[in-house]
């Protein structure tokens, strides 16, 4: 298992100075930012690609291609969506089972999409936040059900996002272990961790430094990994910091210098 974190200068400038260790940088399908990664260590290309929401059509597969070609990133990743939005006067938090045939149906159709292009093997889908009724997907999206069904139907690997993971748990009443352990884990072939705060409205925000549960789960995670119980990731990406308005004031260089190295050493244990 390699670690990645996400690319920022402040990721890229400690790596410079030998502060910190890595396999890789998360890099989003931006070829400039790709490019000017690729000049400090490997690039490990996230695409934005939506299962889902019928936006495959816009899709720039020309763009991936060169992508994939230029860079070791194995894996085509899909991010499996169904947004309120797409879906009018469907409430977020449906469990009606028409409700989850019609979303389970247009994310198999959207995955069929790329597996006819790339192969079943080098398609990943990634789990995402559900945040009940103050979010903007629907459940059927997140329930475990509907991902094993859509991974054991297609044949594709998961994206285990933990942090996400933690999100809908809290969203859905369930234990953190609860939630990831109805999830289709043996299908893991790439992971992402990130620290997850309760925020003053009691929201809870991933993408933020590691707390001590953070890293007891993810000690959990990789144990379970460690005893074959669950599949092998190729990749943990810590997804702390990055570029743009969203990402570059969480990017705090002192915070990546003490965690990458302590998330180092859980994957490469001496």
């Amino acid at each position: 298992m390699k670690l990645a974190i996400n690319y920022s200068p402040a990721s890229a400038e400690l790596f410079r100075q030998g502060a910190i260790q890595i396999d890789a940088f998360k890099v989003p399908d931006w070829p400039d930012l790709v490019a000017e990664a690729s000049m400090t260590c490997a690039p490990a290309v996230h695409f934005s690609l939506q299962a889902g929401t019928g936006t495959l059509a816009q899709a720039d597969w020309k763009l991936i291609d060169r992508l994939l070609a230029a860079t070791a990133t194995p894996y085509v990743n899909l991010h499996l969506e169904a947004h309120t939005q797409d879906y009018p006067g469907i409430a977020a938090d449906t469990q009606d089972p028409r409700h989850s045939s019609l979303v389970y149906e247009n994310l198999l159709q959207d995955i069929h999409t790329v597996t006819s292009r790339y192969g079943a093997e080098r398609v990943i889908a990634e789990n995402i936040p559900y945040h009940g009724l103050d979010g903007d997907h629907l459940r059927p999206c997140i329930e475990p059900e509907v991902i094993c069904r859509l991974l054991d139907e297609t044949g594709i690997g998961l994206l285990l996002d933990i942090s996400h993971a933690r999100i809908t748990a809290h969203s859905l009443g369930f234990s953190d272990k609860e939630y990831l352990s109805q999830l289709p884990t043996w299908r893991i072939r790439e992971m992402h961790i990130a620290g997850v705060h309760s925020m003053p409205g009691g929201e809870l925000q991933d993408h933020l430094s590691m707390l001590d549960d953070d890293w007891s789960l993810l000690a959990w995670v990789l144990e379970r990994i460690q005893r074959k119980e669950w599949g092998q990731p190729w990749l943990l990406a810590f997804e702390y910091g990055g570029v743009g308005s969203v990402f570059a004031w969480r990017s705090d260089p002192s915070i990546i210098a003490e965690q990458v190295p302590r998330l180092y050493a859980m994957i490469h244990p001496v």
